[in-house]
């Protein structure tokens, strides 16, 4: 199969948020960012425990099953993956095909995410046993960050409480700049593939094998060296 060929493109250099959805697993700052945004003009689409954070802290938030209307379900392991949040995140807005689809099938579109993904690292670092390390890989988690930094012409992606800052004081200067949207749209990859390389590495380990032709390697910076610098 020949792979696909991208059609002409209109960016827009600033894109006004107008929806946001936030599923985290870490809290911190949640309601306080949350309010900004809100505060901005955004409506904000959320999951599980997220909303229930959100609401109890007294903001207006729409369950992700209203959108999607579909319910979460096998204990939260189904909630966001559906087309009316990949829809949301993918559909390319200025190609009226895109449009139409999105039109046709009651898709709407999503401005920005923020996610954090299951502290799978974290659980396996407490030594946790198979079947909770298992329960903590995210999979809608990873999904909708890639989509949404597949789309960052379009879309802001953020990975962090830094970049939902970052997002928000570009969204009082009138929308999230293009460069901004592809800067998170990098770092975002990159994070998806380090959970993705301590998945594996750990599966491997829980194997008792080598591992097989396929290595991933991941991590966080700690600190740039100066040229010429050997911390050794």
């Amino acid at each position: 199969m020949s792979p696909p060929k991208a059609a002409p493109k209109t960016v827009p250099d600033r894109v006004a948020i107008k929806r946001v959805l936030i599923s985290v697993s870490d809290k911190t700052g949640l309601v306080e960012r949350a309010k900004k945004l809100a505060a901005l003009g955004a409506d904000l689409v959320s999951t599980g425990g997220t909303s229930k954070a959100l609401k109890e802290a007294g903001l207006a938030v729409r369950d992700v099953s209203d959108l999607t209307g579909f319910p979460e379900m096998m204990d939260g392991r189904v909630k966001t993956l559906h087309p009316k949040v990949h829809g949301g995140l993918l559909y390319r807005r200025d190609l009226a095909t895109h449009t139409k689809d999105a039109t046709d099938h009651g898709i709407e579109a999503i401005d920005l995410v923020w996610i954090n993904l299951y502290p799978f690292e974290a659980t396996v670092q407490a030594g946790a046993g198979f079947d909770d390390c298992i329960e903590n890989i995210d999979i809608g988690g990873p999904a909708m960050l890639r989509a949404a930094s597949k789309n960052a012409d379009f879309v802001a992606v953020c990975t962090d409480g830094a970049d939902v800052d970052a997002a928000i004081a570009e969204m009082e200067q009138g929308g999230v700049s293009l460069k901004t949207r592809r800067r998170l749209a990098a770092k975002t990859y990159a994070r998806t593939a380090a959970y993705d390389a301590a998945i594996s590495e750990w599966y491997w380990k829980q194997l008792e094998e080598d591992a097989g032709d396929w290595r991933a390697f991941g991590g966080k910076l700690q600190q740039t060296l100066r040229y010429g610098e050997n911390p050794h």
